[in-house]
């Protein structure tokens, strides 16, 4: 259990989790500095990018903290974080711009976003039990217990695989209307991609994390019923 040769195949997942967080503070910071030709903010990108899918009701809003961007699908809400809703860099509307794009998801009923909604009741509960199940279950070689935990842990896997086409298909939405709507010239795309790319990165370490150590409960589990 707690020594596996799966282990290394982890550690280094996590090593590349530790650089992706890293990546994007280092992306975001680098593009903060540079300001767009358009002059808009997070806030006006986002207000823009809201009317012109027709998505008026849907309010912006400035939420504390730095990288706390989100999109709130129960109260259909986009929320920015306050570097991102005030100034006017590529990496304020970079951000604000992805936000949006779940929101024209949301409005959309991209079905991928859509089954993530509908499997986070399960998911939340699941994952809060896991750990449970496989400490108990490895601590008392109960391979039932062990084989409950896996089931469960494997729906907080499944939600972050599902996790990874809706990330990247708001960044694809938002680019292509950054560039259609003119919020970004040509040469300001290839920041755009820069700052999207590394916070997509992020979400592929932390699933590859999750897929690892199921691959490694698997084994375990199949090892111990031999």
């Amino acid at each position: 259990m707690f020594f596996h040769p799966m282990d290394f195949l982890i550690i280094i997942a996590f090593i590349l989790s530790l650089w992706a967080q890293f990546r994007v503070r280092g992306t975001f910071n680098r593009w903060s500095e540079v300001p767009i030709n358009s002059g808009l903010t997070g806030y006006q990108a986002a207000r823009m990018m809201l009317d012109r899918n027709g998505l008026h009701d849907v309010p912006v809003e400035p939420v504390p903290g730095t990288l706390s961007d989100h999109y709130d699908p129960i109260h259909r809400v986009v929320r920015l974080s306050e570097p991102v809703y005030y100034e006017n860099s590529i990496s304020a509307v970079s951000v604000a711009c992805h936000e949006v794009g779940h929101a024209i998801q949301h409005s959309v009923h991209y079905p991928m976003l859509t089954l993530r909604h509908k499997i986070f009741p399960i998911v939340n509960f699941a994952s809060g039990v896991a750990p449970f199940l496989l400490i108990a279950g490895f601590l008392f070689q109960a391979t039932g217990l062990i084989g409950i935990g896996i089931l469960f842990f494997s729906c907080a896997v499944a939600f972050q695989l599902v996790t990874l086409p809706v990330e990247f298909n708001a960044s694809s939405r938002a680019r292509e209307i950054m560039i259609s709507e003119g919020f970004i010239t040509n040469e300001e795309e290839r920041g755009v991609a820069k700052v999207l790319n590394a916070a997509a990165l992020t979400y592929v370490a932390a699933a590859l994390i999750s897929l690892l150590e199921l691959v490694k409960y698997i084994m375990i589990f199949t090892q111990s019923r031999d």
